[in-house]
């Protein structure tokens, strides 16, 4: 990883965190995309190693906010080596988004969707370079209605959390078949249930059943290997398209296999973060 630059993506706490702290001790030079500056400013005083690691400044939430971020990464770095979509976020009630989008599937799955596509050219630019999304075996449990992307007929938390998983793997399915050719590798995974900061504002009793879960979860350390293994391992250079847990591939349910699915969420991703012609 000496050289390399690696864009990530919810790098201020949690598998994030660890993630950046040992891409860095590898020599990999870390740009964050990060909200809170007090965190972010801690966190670039962890990473170890004596690259010139920098952080921008936006809210995952808001399309607008992910394509400003996304044209000022791509023109500051005239390489990216690995993207790291890290990022998400469990709300208990639904909330909208100055976009209109449910701020789930705004955070978890659209802040994915278009800092890839802002950051794609850059990528392309630097093949071989691998993209690397988080997603969560809460997909098991999710199916996805087209009619109702945005959960207004019906929203439980977790249950529109887990749909938001399912997107991750489908993006990436639909990612890895568009760059097809241009060795840039698109991956996913599940790091595990881990005890990190994750859920703990989601409010009411959702918040606190997460935090008693939680004594039952995998370090930050155990949930970040497989993050780490797909942005370094000379194992998984030539992989793409295939959904990862515990530094192996797996095998997600039907529905996050289901191609037609994977195109029709793209194009509704498209169409949505105005990138449709």
């Amino acid at each position: 990883m000496r050289g390399k630059v690696v864009v990530i993506t919810g790098a201020t706490s949690g598998i994030g965190s660890v993630a950046a702290e040992q891409l860095a001790a590898k020599g990999a030079r870390i740009v964050m995309v990060a909200r809170d500056k007090n965190r972010a400013e801690a966190q670039l005083q962890r990473l170890p190693g004596t690259a010139r690691h920098s952080v921008y400044y936006g809210d995952l939430s808001q399309i607008s906010e992910m394509k400003r971020v996304g044209s000022e990464i791509a023109a500051a770095e005239e390489r990216i080596d690995v993207l790291i979509n890290n990022a998400g976020a469990l709300f208990n009630q639904r909330s909208v988004t100055p976009d209109g989008l449910e701020s789930t599937f705004a955070t978890n799955h659209m802040s994915y969707f278009v800092l890839t596509e802002m950051l794609r050219t850059r990528l392309l630019g630097s093949a071989p370079a691998r993209i690397i999304n988080t997603s969560s075996d809460a997909h098991k449990r999710a199916q996805i209605d087209f009619s109702d992307l945005q959960s207004a007929s019906r929203y439980r938390g977790f249950g529109v959390y887990g749909k938001s998983k399912l997107c991750n793997i489908l993006f990436t399915r639909q990612l890895a078949r568009t760059l097809a050719g241009t060795r840039v590798t698109a991956n996913s995974l599940h790091p595990g249930f881990v005890a990190t900061r994750f859920g703990d504002n989601s409010g009411g009793m959702l918040s606190m059943l997460v935090r008693m879960a939680k004594s039952f979860a995998i370090t930050p350390e155990k949930g970040a290997e497989t993050i780490v293994y797909l942005a370094s391992s000379n194992d998984v250079a030539g992989v793409t398209g295939e959904y990862f847990y515990k530094c192996r591939t797996a095998t997600p349910t039907k529905e996050a296999r289901d191609d037609a699915a994977a195109q029709r969420l793209w194009q509704e991703s498209e169409r949505l973060a105005g990138f449709a012609g």
